[in-house]
């Protein structure tokens, strides 16, 4: 159980802040049209939302490998250097991750003004900032575990291929 809440975890946000993000747009269309009246915090909630959705999206997309990967430049190459340039644009990709989380890191905590204020939320700036290094970290994370899985299930499958192998010699 506990398990499946922690794999499903940034598709248990997302579906929140989507359902959090129309219904206040709902609302404020509703309240324009109807009632010819305009909630003042309507708009700068919803982008916020909109904008934390996105990032958990991205997290997600990660877990489901859904990212779209261009692959067409391996048709030609050898089994061997195509692994090798997997590996790689693996490593890329966390290193970029690391990378941006520390920036995100150190932009929240170390240079963000702690008196900066939403203009009409009156959130401080800091906690809607936040989503960057948790979303980047996040990501990392589930890079981290799609590989390992990968790994894992190529080890396995290896294993398995040697065991029937050496089974069919015996015989």
């Amino acid at each position: 159980m506990f398990k499946n809440f922690i794999d499903n975890f940034e598709n248990y946000i997302c579906r929140i802040l989507l359902v959090a993000f129309t219904s206040i747009l709902f609302m404020q269309i509703i309240a324009r049209e109807i009632f010819d009246h305009s909630i003042s915090w309507s708009e700068e909630s919803a982008v916020y939302l909109f904008v934390w959705f996105v990032f958990f999206g991205a997290s997600r997309a990660i877990r489901i490998e859904a990212h779209n990967r261009i692959d067409f430049q391996y048709k030609y190459l050898p089994n061997k250097v195509v692994a090798t340039f997997k590996v790689l644009a693996e490593l890329s990709w966390l290193m970029f991750n690391l990378y941006f989380f520390y920036l995100c890191y150190d932009f929240v905590f170390n240079k963000m003004n702690l008196y900066w204020k939403s203009q009409t939320l009156g959130i401080p700036m800091k906690m809607i900032y936040m989503i960057m290094p948790l979303a980047f970290l996040l990501m990392t994370l589930r890079h981290i575990q799609v590989n390992l899985k990968k790994l894992f299930e190529r080890g396995v499958a290896a294993d398995a291929s040697l065991r029937n192998k050496q089974a069919k010699e015996m015989t």
